[in-house]
């Protein structure tokens, strides 16, 4: 009961969304409820309701896929508010939500989509965020964070970065916080001046980019690759 369904409106529909949105609802009730009585004889139960408008929306293409990822997509709500509406970036089952990815990255995310679905250009931004990670600029939005599920002791097959990390503790902790160093992972209460800026663009940056930008055709590499090649 939590399924989803999207409906492009009418290029003109979008300016009274709620009633149109509650009327389709409505005249899908009905369909399947006559449907369903007169094939099989019985009362419907489904019930589709309006929950939301989007004023722009975008489903990221599954990753190694052009086909758009189950419940995984960003938008701009439109709310009903005093005097007026309002409106507010949403994100569903993107890297923004996720507790185990950096500060850098949902911070990123959010720029990136705004810029997006205000039509802005990116390029200039992008380079700009990529040469202050490489000149340590974001060192603090870099930490990863993430629950140990088990003692590390009972960690044996494919032992993931976070617990790693936490075996360099002469403690253990509930929650590992770590940064990826040319070491690999190393929890923040040691030393990691080290820190591998490559790992954080091409495992955060990059992917990010490339979830909204494919649609554009365009790609994080080949904005970051112009920029190096302007200095030939």
């Amino acid at each position: 009961d939590t399924d989803s369904l999207f409906i492009q409106l009418k290029k003109d529909e979008g300016k009274e969304a709620a009633q149109n949105g509650m009327r389709i609802a409505g005249d899908l009730n009905n369909f399947w409820k006559d449907k369903i009585s007169s094939e099989y004889g019985l009362a419907s139960h489904l019930e589709i309701e309006f929950e939301k408008y989007y004023r722009k929306f975008i489903i990221t293409p599954a990753r190694g896929s052009e086909s758009g990822a189950k419940k995984r997509y960003a938008g701009i709500v439109v709310e009903s508010a005093a005097g007026g509406e309002k409106e507010k970036l949403e994100f569903v089952g993107l890297e923004f939500v996720r507790s185990d990815w950096t500060r850098l990255a949902k911070e990123f995310q959010v720029e990136l989509y705004t810029k997006v679905f205000n039509e802005e250009d990116v390029d200039d931004w992008i380079r700009e965020i990529v040469k202050k990670v490489k000149a340590g600029e974001y060192d603090e939005k870099l930490v990863y964070r993430k629950r140990l599920r088990k003692d590390v002791d009972d960690y044996t097959k494919n032992i993931p970065q976070h617990v790693k990390a936490a075996r360099l503790l002469p403690e253990s902790v509930g929650t590992v916080y770590y940064v990826i160093t040319k070491r690999g992972p190393i929890p923040i209460e040691l030393k990691h001046n080290d820190i591998d800026y490559n790992h954080y663009i091409e495992k955060q940056l990059k992917p990010i980019t490339d979830s909204v930008l494919s649609l554009l055709d365009k790609s994080f590499d080949s904005i970051v690759e112009s920029d190096q090649l302007s200095f030939f």
